[in-house]
């Protein structure tokens, strides 16, 4: 037999993860300059990183073959007074993904069952493939999360239900009183997983208290990152904050050195810039405004969205997706096409600066026109 063969089933049958496509690799495809082109495929921070984390990253660099603090004590020590929680409740994370991960490892194993909305992040159905748990895939409402009937999805050896809020790809969110209720009804030895990646991105009236909720629900866990609005996808920096029960569990099986000493720095510098997070939060809304305007000017169905980026719509045949796709990346602007989440005819653009998401939208323009 090959080595191979003696590797779980579960193992084998995994379809890995697919990020966008990086600048470079188009760049090399099609022979474009690299600073040609756009990216809004990945939901990044078109205003780039903090300047306050960027200065404390760079001063990390001279220490950077000492190995970081593992336990992470200066920035959960910020976490835990930025977001009026205990430093035992934050577990830190190799971006939020991490997390997910590690939850999963800690609280799923072969014979469980863990739950999730059809349409939700790509990332849920692969880590509970890897415990060899069985997944609940619950088909969405009106592209979000059907929360009764993700209550009645639960079985008896269901261990975990993962909610992200708001959604990705779609941008949908569900509403605060229905999300809170779902969180009582939800029985206590059953984890609730509420992924909030895009929290900050949120309007004031949309956003949920859910880190407060954890004093009522012993059974929730909140994740966040910085890998969105603080501008810190590249560093890897996330976190999930928890019962300190729980956290106690996934503290002991984390990784001790899974943040670098550059992420922590630059984390804890990211979390004190309140001016640039402001700044990304309007230039967000702006942009949103700018690309729904574009798309009902073209005549274009789109999902509204509360998150930096946005999903919209392909009419006709499902092979105008790829069409219009590989004419944008022939263009030098590089989105995300949506057929692993079971929207065929849809492609989702981040929210770019107003010069780019112009661009994207006459390109898009052409590219329609190339249809007929």
């Amino acid at each position: 037999m090959n080595l191979c063969d003696f590797v779980p089933e579960n193992i084998r049958l995994i379809q890995p993860y697919q990020p966008g496509k990086p600048i470079s690799e188009l760049a090399r495809e099609i022979g474009l300059e690299a600073s040609t082109i756009i990216k809004l495929a990945s939901n990044e921070n078109p205003l780039g990183v903090s300047p306050l984390a960027l200065d404390a990253m760079i001063s990390a660099m001279q220490n950077v073959a000492l190995y970081p603090d593992g336990s992470g004590f200066e920035l959960k020590a910020a976490l835990s007074s930025h977001y009026d929680i205990k430093s035992e409740q934050i577990i830190l994370g190799n971006g939020s993904n991490d997390v997910l991960d590690l939850v999963a490892r800690i609280f799923l194993k072969p014979g469980a069952s863990a739950v999730y909305s059809q349409h939700a992040f790509a990332v849920y159905p692969l880590v509970i493939q890897i415990t060899g748990a069985h997944g609940i895939q619950v088909p969405a409402r009106d592209y979000g999360h059907d929360l009764p009937a993700m209550l009645d999805a639960i079985k008896p050896e269901t261990r975990m239900v993962f909610i992200a809020n708001p959604n990705n790809p779609t941008g949908t969110i569900s509403n605060n009183d229905d999300l809170y209720r779902f969180i009582g009804r939800v029985s206590r030895d059953v984890l609730i997983i509420l992924d909030e990646a895009y929290y900050e991105y949120l309007p004031e009236i949309n956003r949920a208290n859910s880190i407060q909720w954890l004093k009522e629900f012993p059974n929730l866990i909140v994740t966040r990152t910085f890998s969105k609005i603080y501008g810190l996808a590249g560093a890897r920096v996330g976190f999930a904050i928890a019962h300190p029960d729980v956290a106690d569990l996934m503290n002991r099986v984390r990784q001790p050195f899974n943040v670098s000493s550059v992420g922590l720095a630059g984390a804890l510098a990211a979390l004190n810039d309140s001016e640039f997070v402001q700044k990304s939060y309007a230039l967000n809304r702006a942009g949103m405004l700018q690309l729904t305007d574009g798309f009902r000017k073209l005549n274009i169905e789109f999902i509204p969205s509360v998150g930096n980026f946005i999903s919209f719509r392909i009419e006709g045949n499902a092979t105008n997706i790829p069409k219009v796709y590989q004419s944008l990346l022939h263009q030098g602007i590089i989105i995300r096409p949506l057929g692993i989440y079971e929207m065929p005819h849809h492609l989702r653009v981040t929210i770019g600066l107003a010069s780019e998401n112009e661009r994207f939208l006459h390109a898009l323009e052409y590219a329609l026109g190339e249809l007929v």
